[in-house]
């Protein structure tokens, strides 16, 4: 897998790479063609008549990939190889037409060949550039720009003359010297393309993994989703109760989490709770807290009693430090009581028969997985029939805008009173387009969590 991968890499770089080296000899095209112009315009020095049979070429030399790319798109295996060899026979023609700036345009397909991360590629590329390099020399001895200086000899009007000394000063000061010019640059090119080899080879493998992480962290997402109560109406078989809850994760799984369920025929228990930390750790204390919240959960217990017992079980696997904050409710359907404790968690907001809703303050107690050996305490409130109870997670009250300004608990207590006679579903809907237009584009740090329950009406005695 980890190959193919870095295949695919290489074969979408060479795609790319194609493309730049075609785009930078267009550019060498218009550079071209203006030295051409300044030459029949008396402005350069070079021969007009050479460089009236030179340009022509050059320029069709370094078009041709272009040309080349628009017709394959760039995603022929052999395109480079077509590439680079323009390029070298652009700089051929005119290395032969105007020797003395041979080391300079023979730079020219070895930079190119960097493009494609391969190092034989390179080394490939100066071999035949050597060769061809030495040969423009020589043939632009007898055809190309005379270059007094590097070769030390004079120019005159007349027929060239070339000695056998000449050949060989021109071999040993000017060709040799500047091939190994040449070999030094090219020992760049090569260490530039292998390392950037390296480092796709590296990307791809990166990408790989996060491919798989990600697809982990949504399988991770799904399960948690499927954790949570999700289908509603939960109980339609029920009508003492409305209840309806949500969460959105910050991250691909998040460390908030609700619950609702029977207790027995007349207890329904709700629990709200938030993990402190965000994705995978937070996610699997998550999980546990939850799991032993509703194990522990029983008609005869108290709800002290019942925290005390998963705060100790929690600390005994909680290496990491990590902490909840939670509420859980009891309702009996047929008195109207709630029984409730809480662990450092927000307090909920109670309409009271279709007043608007109040924030209903209770001690907050200590977190859960904080210390062992802590004692929570128990409390009631006596609902009655069309009595609601929202309760939330931080993630609301401190969802921040672009301004770095808090949602806060007025403009929470605002839209619930706005939307006291909404149902528990059409609330929570309510409260999050609130947030989602408060927070508008700026990126969500915590989990948002909400649940809402109507206590509809109560359940007769001979129905338990």
């Amino acid at each position: 897998m980890e190959l193919f991968e870095a295949r695919k890499a290489f074969i979408e770089n060479e795609k790319e790479a194609n493309w730049y080296a075609a785009k930078c000899l267009v550019m060498c095209t218009i550079v071209c063609a203006a030295s051409w112009i300044l030459t029949l315009l008396h402005i350069f020095t070079v021969p007009v008549n050479i460089m009236n049979v030179a340009m022509p070429i050059i320029i069709l030399c370094f078009l041709m990939p272009t040309l080349l790319c628009r017709v394959t798109g760039g995603e022929k295996l052999w395109m480079k190889y077509v590439v680079l060899f323009c390029a070298i026979m652009g700089v051929f023609v005119l290395s032969c037409a105007m020797p003395k700036h041979g080391v300079l345009v023979w730079t020219l397909p070895l930079m190119l060949s960097c493009h494609y991360y391969s190092k034989n590629l390179t080394r490939i590329t100066l071999v035949v550039s050597q060769v061809l390099f030495s040969g423009s020399i020589y043939i632009g001895m007898f055809y190309g720009e005379w270059d007094q200086v590097l070769l030390d000899s004079a120019y005159y009007a007349g027929p060239r003359v070339v000695t056998g000394e000449l050949l060989y000063n021109a071999t040993i000061f000017f060709v040799l010297s500047r091939a190994a010019i040449l070999w030094g640059l090219s020992s760049i090119c090569t260490t530039l393309a292998g390392r950037t080899r390296v480092l796709l080879e590296r990307q791809a493998k990166d990408s790989e993994e996060r491919q798989r992480i990600e697809t982990e962290l949504d399988v991770a997402n799904r399960i948690q989703a499927d954790m949570l109560p999700c289908i509603f109406p939960a109980f339609p078989e029920r009508p003492e109760f409305d209840i309806y809850a949500s969460m959105a994760p910050a991250k691909e799984v998040g460390g908030d989490f609700y619950d609702f369920f029977m207790v027995d025929k007349r207890h329904l228990a709700i629990v709200i709770a938030d993990v402190s930390g965000k994705g995978v750790p937070a996610a699997l204390f998550m999980v546990i807290g939850k799991t032993l919240i509703k194990d522990h959960t029983k008609p005869e217990t108290s709800l002290g009693d019942v925290f005390s017992e998963v705060n100790d079980l929690l600390c005994d696997s909680n290496n990491e430090g990590l902490f909840i904050t939670a509420f859980e409710g009891v309702l009996d359907l047929v008195t109207g009581e709630l029984r409730y404790v809480n662990a450092g968690h927000e307090i909920p907001f109670i309409s009271r028969e279709g007043k608007p809703y109040e924030p209903y303050k209770i001690a907050p107690g200590f977190v859960l997985a904080g210390m062992e050996n802590m004692k929570y305490r128990s409390g009631s409130i006596q609902l009655m029939p069309g009595d609601k109870i929202f309760q939330y997670t931080d993630g609301i009250t401190e969802a921040t805008n672009k301004k770095n300004q808090l949602y806060g608990m007025e403009r929470l207590r605002r839209i619930l009173e706005q939307n006291t006679a909404n149902t528990p579903k059409g609330l929570l809907a309510a409260v999050k387009e609130d947030i989602d237009v408060f927070v508008d584009s700026a990126p969500q740090f915590d989990d948002i969590t909400m649940l809402c329950v109507e206590f509809v009406k109560r359940m007769e005695m001979d129905e338990c």
